[in-house]
């Protein structure tokens, strides 16, 4: 069995971190994680320098791992039009625009309405009719302002995104109220409605449901799973909002299933604890805390 892992901590990761993180670190990081294994990653995003700081070398970011690795799909996130522009002038072909299901959420977020956020979405896929769009929808599973969020209205959203263009979707758990049932619930709903679409998960693991309710996902049809190095990362814009999904952790869980995830386990825990040793951030993992061979036992 195959189980497509993407890796989205330079991007969801290192969002979250304060002190900025200088961009050789970055490059580092990321070589790391491509050496690992990983096919997909999301490598930065085009926002506001004002309003996150941490992603101001984004384009420098996106030009040097493009001309560095072909072998690997790169994408970033943009919040907006002005986003999408700046990332295709820097020569990606994928971006991953966001909205909401929740109102709340989405005015927290972009600034917007659900319907402003549409029709920014409508623009971008009308100006840039080449670019591979993989649309973020944020609080599928709750919002910390509205609570859980209902089924019918996200298939609502998913056929108006549809309509307009949009050739995946990305379902994110944005503050990890997430719980296995509802996440089967979910995947099988928007699978059946939708057949042939494909539908991501992102998943955080704010109430240490993150590899389970991957799992879960991943066995309801999800195409892949997003998870970032170290378990570090956070919505900024999301209260109570915790890491991500480890990557290492969950590779190691998938590896040891027997799914086929191509990522060389030894080599992403590696890149996990250069992260670690290098950023002053919120680490979520467990991996990069046990010891290298935690059974081996030495006798005086």
């Amino acid at each position: 069995m195959k189980a497509k892992v993407v890796e989205i901590g330079p991007r969801d990761g290192f969002q979250n971190v304060k002190e900025f993180i200088p961009t050789e670190i970055k490059l580092q990081i990321i070589d790391g994680l491509v050496q690992s294994g990983f096919k997909k990653i999301q490598v930065t995003s085009f926002v506001s320098e004002k309003a996150i700081p941490q992603m101001k070398d984004a384009a420098v970011i996106a030009d040097r791992v493009l001309h560095k690795y072909e072998d690997v799909d790169f994408f970033a996130l943009v919040p907006n039009f002005y986003g999408a522009r700046s990332a295709v002038a820097a020569g990606l072909k994928e971006i991953t625009p966001v909205i909401s299901l929740s109102e709340s959420h989405n005015r927290a977020n972009v600034k917007r309405t659900v319907d402003e956020s549409v029709e920014e979405i409508k623009k971008i896929r009308q100006t840039f009719p080449d670019i591979r769009i993989t649309q973020d929808i944020a609080c599928v599973f709750g919002c910390p302002f509205e609570g859980e969020m209902p089924a019918e209205a996200l298939l609502l959203l998913v056929g108006r995104l549809k309509e307009i263009g949009v050739d995946a979707f990305t379902l994110c758990d944005t503050v990890g109220l997430a719980y296995p049932a509802l996440v089967e619930r979910i995947f099988r709903a928007v699978k059946s409605e939708f057949p042939g679409v494909e539908f991501n998960a992102h998943i955080h693991d704010t109430r240490n449901m993150g590899i389970l309710n991957s799992y879960v996902a991943l066995g309801s049809g999800a195409d892949s799973i997003q998870a970032a190095v170290g378990g570090l990362g956070g919505c900024p814009f999301a209260p109570g909002a915790t890491g991500n999904t480890s990557s290492e952790d969950l590779v190691y869980m998938l590896n040891h299933c027997g799914y086929d995830t191509g990522i060389d386990f030894d080599k992403l825990l590696d890149a996990a604890r250069f992260a670690k040793e290098h950023i002053d951030g919120n680490f979520s993992g467990h991996q990069i805390h046990i010891s290298p061979n935690p059974c081996v036992v030495t006798q005086e």
